[in-house]
Formats: structure tokens, sequence, C-alpha cells
């Protein structure tokens, strides 16, 4: 055993350490605030960005609690923090002060403090939930709301809870200390975690406006004139600082990697060999990171670091005196509709904003230009979108699943998980076989959980071994499977890092790793290496029926394409055809372009690892870019997604008939179809569903079914049950009770025009109540004229409205009580026409119309139709639909007045 080097366990001197540092004032605060709630205690640091809170606390707390693990949100930082306080105590990255990120472990026995990645301390959570050895945990940055680290902070406040000698700290670098001080309580529980803080270390920081005359974002992303005017402003505010003190070093924030790139090179056109113009993102070398992050060092040219939000907060870049904000950032963001994740550039917070203009003040006065203007500034949001609310959950979701928190039940989050993100997590974690019917992780979701890829690459990971192991030639068995794992390894090792694929193709992205050509290369053969490993000590399931049926096929399968189609089977693509030229559908029903001269047009199948919302050209008007995928041939994607084969007949029932296919489907990809006939039920089905979506009025209402129904409704409407509902929605939702026998009709071939609705209505009619349906709903109304006249009934669905009765004035001289319907709760509404069918009057009161407005239309009226009765005294008239001829011919004794 290697014994720790000599003074490895003294304390850190914090008085060296802290010279210079503004947190060295808070220190004596934060060790009382510590002390009174020890072995346990909790506390949350905040301060802003370059106080020395990194650098301080870590070691004050490793002195009070001993081995401490600190978080940084990104690799680069965990690097460069160590490497600082290591450099200030003296001591060896490794030996007292270590770290340890995806690839990288540099820590041992002797460690006091140790700088990780959140992802690195949750696998460690689940390998040893109670962290023996580990004295406090300290979560840095957490004003981020990075994913990892909100999962952090609810299964650590569990473990400080259930431990009772765990001190747990939290650090933040901006004001919402209070949200996270209630999530550390105290170790007694009684109330939050205290609060520290400390003064900015800011110097005067001007600020100035340079907005650019063009647009900064289009439908393809971010522009170039804009990216153009960044690097402009950057080189010109360099140059005018430099004349001022040539010690200024500039820091440029763009949203990506690309932009960083395309800011990078037009800056080094613009600046000459006098200024060394430096990258810092994610997707570069450990090296060239490091190098941008450190500062440079005596006789050095001045520096420009073109970098994306990975400077914003978690590290300092030594020497910047000078900011040059592009006023955008990346964020992530899930389409639920057509199951997308993927990275969006949006303004940066105003939060974010001000943390970048701070970098320009931390060694001295400074100035930040932003290259937007107030009034953009002043719209943006306050902070960045906390990661939760908006990201892809599965690996979330797996890693609570194995905590025994399923959806984080019970656990203290910053914020809960939105619903439907986590159900469909969970439907994934479910299909991959990840979780139990109780939530809770199963054996295999357990050994997934400990693959550094998210679960459906890790479960690709495992199964494509098998599968490629089989398609392999015939040699020793431990061969076989040692040359798969490295194929496969390399290939998810790919998929899950940071390197891009040009043109989204991940085969070429594949070759360029292997052949070194790629920046990325060195990191990703570390990474395979490591998965490599992690399969050597993995459970190897037996090759499916699929694989072997895949091995005895000529051409084997595109490697790249079966890993991925593996991972991701909802998103094997088929090219088809559009107005807007070639696009591709997934299995999950999503449409898809290609980037701009990407290898991969043409390619009839695609396996896809990403697909984001974007516009423009390469979204081919779908609203979705391919960012990589790898070619696929059919046989390969019907075997690695066979639970998405479908093979059943569609029926629709379209202009009056019955039309059925059969289709052979992979999810939402058509992969064969042919007519053929119906079967009764299939084309039973397919009418109801055509009435559920177009409505009844597919088959229509006769003059004599529209009656009969108007007249139910309003038996319910004054009555409710048992009569009927007629609604339209109550209809359709009982087709079976009412319309079986029509429904199998129109199933048969029958045409709508031989149904008719009135009969199937009949069915509703409520037994024995039915018996008094012509009383209480008569279809006529008698009136004194002896004329039987049809009563129109109010409209479906109109509440106010009651039946009408339309008839010619005369036929109802000597009437007084105005009729009612349905045991006398309905008046019958009038309408008196006049001899040629106009109305003259509407009235529900028959006696005060001929007692009052009658004498008016009378007078109105006799000389215009003189042949017909119009009588001073209604009362004692006979009622009639003749005219005064026809009267006195038939002997009427009608009064002539």
């Amino acid at each position: 055993m290697t014994s720790p080097p000599p003074g490895a366990d003294r304390p850190f001197d914090l008085e060296t350490l802290g010279a210079g540092l503004v947190f060295a004032a808070s220190l004596p605060a934060l060790e009382d605030a510590l002390a009174a709630n020890a072995p346990a205690g909790t506390a949350v640091v905040q301060a802003p960005p370059g106080t020395g809170k990194t650098t301080l606390v870590p070691p004050l707390v490793a002195n009070l609690a001993g081995r401490v693990i600190v978080t940084q949100p990104r690799r680069v930082a965990a690097r460069a923090a160590a490497r600082r306080l290591a450099q200030l105590d003296g001591s060896r990255v490794g030996d007292r002060v270590g770290y340890t990120v995806r690839g990288e472990h540099h820590a041992g026995p002797a460690t006091r403090v140790e700088f990780v990645t959140p992802g690195i301390l949750l696998r460690r959570l689940l390998a040893d939930p109670g962290l023996e050895g580990i004295g406090a945990v300290i979560i840095d940055e957490v004003h981020e709301r990075a994913l990892d680290t909100d999962l952090l902070l609810g299964l650590l406040a569990e473990v400080h809870e259930l431990r009772g000698d765990l001190t747990f700290l939290a650090m933040s670098a901006t004001l919402d200390a209070p949200r996270f001080a209630a999530l550390l309580s105290t170790a007694d529980g009684e109330g939050p975690a205290p609060v520290i803080d400390c003064p900015s270390a800011l110097h005067r920081l001007e600020t100035r406006w340079e907005p650019a005359a063009v647009a900064r974002l289009d439908d393809r992303g971010v522009t170039r004139a804009f990216l153009d005017h960044v690097a402009t402003t950057a080189a010109t505010a360099h140059h005018s600082a430099l004349v001022a003190d040539p010690a200024v070093d500039a820091l440029v924030f763009v949203p990506g990697a690309w932009e960083v790139a395309q800011v990078a090179g037009a800056l080094r056109r613009r600046v000459g060999a006098g200024v060394e113009v430096l990258e810092l993102h994610g997707q570069i070398d450990s090296a060239s990171q490091d190098r941008a992050v450190k500062g440079r060092d005596a006789g050095d040219p001045p520096r420009v670091v073109v970098s994306t939000s990975l400077a914003e907060s978690s590290l300092t870049v030594p020497g910047v005196r000078l900011v040059i904000d592009s006023g955008l950032a990346r964020e992530p963001r899930r389409d639920a509709t057509r199951g997308m994740t993927g990275l969006v550039t949006v303004s940066a917070s105003r939060a974010s904003a001000d943390q970048r203009a701070g970098r320009a003040a931390r060694q001295g006065p400074g100035t930040v230009v932003r290259c937007y203007d107030q009034k953009t500034f002043g719209a943006a949001p306050g902070h960045p979108t906390p990661e939760i609310a908006v990201a892809e959950l599965t690996g979330a979701a797996l890693t609570l699943a194995c905590w025994g928190a399923p959806g984080g039940r019970g656990l203290k989050l910053p914020q809960e998980p939105p619903r439907t993100t986590l159900a469909d997590a969970l439907a994934v974690l479910t299909e991959l076989g990840a979780i139990d019917v109780n939530g809770l992780a199963t054996g295999l979701g357990r050994t997934l959980s400990g693959i550094p890829a998210e679960p459906r690459l890790a479960r690709a990971l495992i199964d494509g071994t098998a599968w490629q192991q089989a398609a392999a030639p015939g040699h020793q068995a431990g061969t076989n499977r040692k040359a798969a794992a490295r194929s496969v390894a390399e290939i998810v090792a790919m998929v899950a890092g940071e390197a891009r694929a040009p043109g989204a193709d991940l085969t070429r992205l594949l070759a360029a790793l292997r052949s070194g050509s790629d920046p990325a290369s060195r990191s990703w053969k570390r990474e395979t290496t490591r998965l490599e490993a992690i399969l050597a000590r993995t459970w190897a399931p037996a090759a499916p029926a699929a694989a072997t049926a895949e091995a005895s096929r000529p051409g084997a399968p595109a490697e790249a394409g079966l890993i991925v189609a593996l991972a991701y089977p909802d998103r094997i693509a088929r090219r088809v055809e559009s107005g807007a030229g070639q696009s591709y559908l997934l299995a999950s029903g999503t449409r898809a372009g290609l980037p701009a001269g990407s290898s991969l047009a043409g390619q009839p199948w695609l396996a896809v690892a990403e697909v984001s919302r974007g516009a423009g050209r390469a979204a081919a008007g779908t609203g979705a870019v391919i960012r990589s995928a790898a070619p696929l041939d059919a046989e390969t994607a019907e075997a690695a997604a066979g639970h998405l084969l479908t093979d059943r007949v569609h029926a629709r029932f379209e202009s009056g008939r019955v039309l059925a296919r059969r289709e052979r489907r992979l999810g939402s990809i058509v992969l064969g179809t042919t007519p053929v006939r119906a079967s009764v039920e299939e084309a039973a089905a397919a009418v109801a569903t055509a009435l559920e979506t177009g409505g009844l009025d597919i088959i229509g209402f006769s003059a004599r079914a529209d009656g009969l129904r108007r007249r139910m409704a309003l038996l319910h409407r004054e009555l409710g049950a048992p009569w009927p509902d007629v609604s339209e929605s109550a209809l359709l939702g009982r087709l079976d009770d009412w319309l079986g026998p029509e429904l199998q009709a129109l199933a048969a071939g029958a045409g709508v025009k031989s149904v008719d609705l009135a009969e199937p209505l009949r069915r509703l009619l409520p037994w024995p109540q039915a018996s008094r349906f012509a009383d209480l709903a008569p279809e006529r109304l008698l009136v004194p004229s002896g004329s039987k006249v049809r009563i129109d009934y109010p409209a479906i669905g109109d509440e106010q409205a009651r039946p009408v009765v339309a008839v010619k004035l005369q036929e109802c001289f000597g009437w007084a009580a105005t009729p009612r319907l349905v045991d006398e709760r309905v008046p019958v509404l009038f309408h008196l026409l006049s001899p040629r069918g106009s109305a003259l009057a509407v009235t529900d009161d028959l006696a005060s119309f001929w007692s009052g407005p009658y004498a008016q239309v009378r007078a109105e009226m006799r000389g215009k139709y003189p042949k017909h009765p119009w009588p001073e005294d209604p009362w004692s008239s006979t009622a009639t639909a003749k005219t005064k001829r026809r009267l006195t011919e038939g002997g009427s004794g009608a009064a002539k007045k």
C-alpha cells in the first residue's frame, strides 16, 4: 500500500492561501457557523466570482471535517481549481489536493480536498450512499441550476440527515441563497442553514453598448454577420485597451463551440501575430482548455480568449480586464411534441450578463462591451432557466430510481421535475427494463447507471456488443467479444462525447477519431478504454435472434448505424420527398432535414443520434434538423427496432364507403401498403371512427329524424332522465346502443343514403315512458280550424327556445288558452301568419293578442287581403283556413262585418 507523502495530514495554512483574496475576511464567520452545528454543520456561501470562495472554503472545511469533496459544474473548472489550490498549498496535484473528471483521476489516500464534476459524485453516491470516509461535501455554483447539481442537493440533504456527521455546504454566486439555505437545513432540522455573505471583489467597471446593425439570430441560428460584428468589436476594443495597458487580456463570450471557432478565426485575421487568440469550450482537449484558463506567463503576448459560458462563473481567467459579450447563450430545451432534446440559442439572462461583465473587474478597473443594446438587456430573463424544467430526464429518473426515490419522491429538490417530462422518462426506462413496476431500479438499471452515458446509449453498449459479436466472423468466442466490445465502446464514446459530426455524419467522425485527426481523439480514446473496462465486468446478454439473422445476411450493417439504432430505435429515419426537397421521417413521427452539404444526403435510411429544433434550408421545412446520424439499411432498421414493427389493416370510411389497406410500419414509417377488403369488424370500427371524427353529418339527419331528435331533446331538457340526451357528443358516445345495426350495414357496403336515423333514434326512447312520448311532445298541434299544424321544436342545445307553431291567424279565431306541452310545462310560441305566410305577430298569450294587438293587425291587413275574413270580434268568429267566398259557398255561418 502506498504511504501518504510527508505532511499530508497537516492543516491547510489559511492565512497563506487567503493572501489577497476578499473571502478571507469571511472565513471566521463561516468557521463559527459550522462549529455551531458540528459535526454535521451546514452553510450556504454566497460570494461573487473572483472573491476566492472556491480557493478558501474547501481547505477551511478540510481542517474542520476531514476529507472534502467539492463539485464543479465543468471539467475544466475542476482541474483549474485543484491546480490553483495545490499551487498555493505548495503540494503536487493528486497528493493533498486532487481532482476527478471523466477520464482523469488524480487523487489518492492522502487527498484532503478532491474536486469532481457533479456526475462523478452522483455515481459515487449510488455506489456508496453513505460516502464512507468523507467528512464534508461542498456543492459549488448551485445558482447555475444544472440538473446533476439539483439532484445532488436532494440526495446529499438526505445523506446529511441520516449520517449526522457529514458537513454539507452549497456555494452560490448570485442572490438566491434563501432557496438553498432552506434545502440545507441545520442538523437539528429546526431552521435553514446559515448564509455567509461576502462583499463583491469588483473594481470599477465601465459598460459600453455596441449593438450590431444586423440581426443576431435568424432561422439558422447565430448569423455570420453578427459574429463578424463581435470579432470586429473585440479586435477594436482590445487594441484600444492595449494602448493604455499592454497587460490587458480580453475574454469574448459567444454561445457555442461553432461560434467560438468563427469568432476566433475572424479575430486572428484582424489582430495579427502580436496577439494570441485562444479558444475555450467543452469540445477541445483538456490541454487546450487548461492553457486558456491558466493566464499568460511573463513575455507571452497579449491574449484574447473566445469562450462559451464555460468561463462565466465557475472559473477565473487571469489577466482579463476586457469582456466582449454577444449576449447569447445555449440552454437545453425539450420539444415534447417531437420528442427532441437539444441546445437552443437564447438571450443570456441578466444574471449571466452581469457575471460575464464582472470577469473584467476582478483584478483592477475593467470594461465590458455588450454587442447589443440596453433594451435587449432589459428584456432578457432575470436568471437562466433551471435545467430540470426544460431538459430530458431519463438519466435523472434512473438516478432517482437507483437511489430509491422514484421521481424524486421524498427528496428536497430545489424544484420538482415536470410531470409530463418525468412520465416520458419513466416510460423509456420501463422499455429498457431499467425499472420495475414500483419505479425502483432493476439489476440492469443499476448496471446502466454505472455507465457514463445516458441510459439508452448504455443499454446499446451492452446489447450492441452481443450483436456485433454475433455478426463478426467465426473466431474464438473470447476474441469475438473483445473485438465487438472495442467497436461498440468506440461508437458509444463518440455519440456520448462532445465532438461534433461533420455534416451530421457519424461515420466520418468515427474515422477522424480513429485516425487521430479530430481534436477530441485523445479524450475519445480514453473514454473508449474506460467503456471497454466496464463491458469486461458487465453481464453479457446472449445475442438475440435478430442479431443472428443479421449475421447470416450478406453485407454487414454499418457499425455506427447499428449501435445508434439500438440506442434510439424511435429515431430510425427513412428518406421522404416533400415540397421542400428531401427530408427524413423518424419512427417517432418527427420529420427532419440534414445540414446543407451533408455527406449523408441521399441515404435511404439513417440511424439518428441527435435531432433538434431548427429552421431554414437545413430543416427542409420540417422545423427540425438532424445533428448526428449514421447510414443504415432497411434490414438492420427492422432488426434493431423489431418492437416497433406492426402489420395491420387500416380501414377508413370515406365518400360513403369503407376503404382498407394493409400497412406494414416501423413506428410511423410505412414500409409497405396493399389494398385489402376489410373485415366486418374493421369496417364497423372505421365507420365509428369516421363518425367520431366527422360527426353524424356524415350520415345526415332526415327531416323526420331531425324532428324526432328535437322532440326528444326538449323532453330531456325539461324532464331529464330517463329521457335521453341526444346531443352530438352524447349520441357519438353510445353509438352501439342505438346505431349498431346501421353501422354493420354501412360496414357491409350499404350507402349512407339508405340510412334514416329516425328509427335508430327511437331505440333510445325509454320504456315504459315511451308510451307517452306523443302526448308529451306531439309532432303536430290541432288548431281551431281543424288543421293539424307541425310543431317546430327548438334546435339541439338551445336551452331557452320554445316550440313554435306557425299558423294562419284566421285559423285561431276564438282560441283563448295558449296550449302547453310536456305536461303543461312549456307554452307554445305562436307565429301568426298572413294569408300568404308572412309573419303578422309572435305571441305565447292568445287571449291578450285578440284583446289588444289584433285590432291594429286587422286595420292594416283587411284592405290588403279583402278576400279573407277579418272580423271585428275574433272571439265569436269561426276559425277557418278558407276565404270568405269559399266559406259562403260552403254554407259557412261566418259573420260578415
